[in-house]
């Protein structure tokens, strides 16, 4: 399923999440609540030219290894997809659409209570 790359045994810390990026190994404090954004730093210079038809990531090992990058998604069964597509049912020549009248009546409206909700106002989090 995934490929070692490159062996660089690197040690993994808790609360840090480890990247590949342009084929050396990064690091980054993970966000928290209340904590300010961490900066990347680099920890480790792979050495590995990166293809876009892979992923790269850091294995438990602390190696970079790859995996072949699902493009387009899963396939679907051919039976499913028939199913889903049915053919238009064919009107009968004869019969004409009448256009639609309400005989019905409208609900009357409840009396608005003198009591107001708050209204919430909407802004920035």
């Amino acid at each position: 399923m995934a490929e070692k790359v490159a062996k660089l045994g690197v040690n993994r810390e808790k609360d840090f999440m480890y990247y590949v990026k342009d084929g050396a190994v990064w690091k980054v404090q993970r966000k928290q609540p209340g904590v300010p954004k961490g900066r990347p730093e680099k920890v480790a210079d792979g050495g590995v030219e990166m293809d876009t038809n892979y992923i790269y990531f850091v294995d438990r090992d602390g190696d970079i290894a790859r995996a072949k990058r699902a493009v387009g998604g899963q396939k679907r069964k051919k039976t499913a997809r028939g199913k889903a597509k049915a053919a238009p049912k064919k009107k009968a020549a004869g019969s004409k659409k009448k256009p639609a009248t309400s005989s019905k009546k409208k609900p009357a409206k409840k009396a608005a209570s003198s009591k107001k909700k708050p209204v919430k106002k909407k802004g920035r989090r």
